[in-house]
């Protein structure tokens, strides 16, 4: 089992989470966060006065997911997260030692 985690552009989460329906993935855990990578935030300008913006609005998506699902959710991630822009995102991959469904106690794979 892997746990996938995807930093994407807010106005991408629509297609994301239909990309990953769409290959079989099911429950993600959406997060609003802030960051930044090689975008380094921007200048903007507000009521005349020039001000930078060290952290961008971003969306962390996780998913837990079997090992035969990795190569596809990351494929539709990627896919539907690409604007060809500088921020697209990245795309985590760590290994998930175990999971449990906490309304049955289900674990493993099964609880995913």
């Amino acid at each position: 089992m892997k746990l996938i985690t995807a930093v994407i552009k807010p106005f991408k989460l629509d297609d994301v989470r239909e990309a990953l329906s769409d290959v079989g993935a099911q429950g993600i855990t959406v997060t609003e966060v802030k960051g930044f990578g090689r975008q380094k935030g921007h200048t903007e300008l507000y009521r005349g006065a020039e001000y930078v913006v060290d952290f961008l609005p971003k969306i962390k998506v996780e998913i837990g997911v079997g090992d035969e699902l990795v190569e596809r959710v990351i494929e539709a991630i990627t896919r539907a997260a690409n604007t060809g822009k500088v921020g697209d995102g990245k795309i985590f991959v760590y290994d998930l030692e175990d999971a449990v469904r906490i309304r049955t106690g289900e674990s493993g794979p099964d609880a995913l």
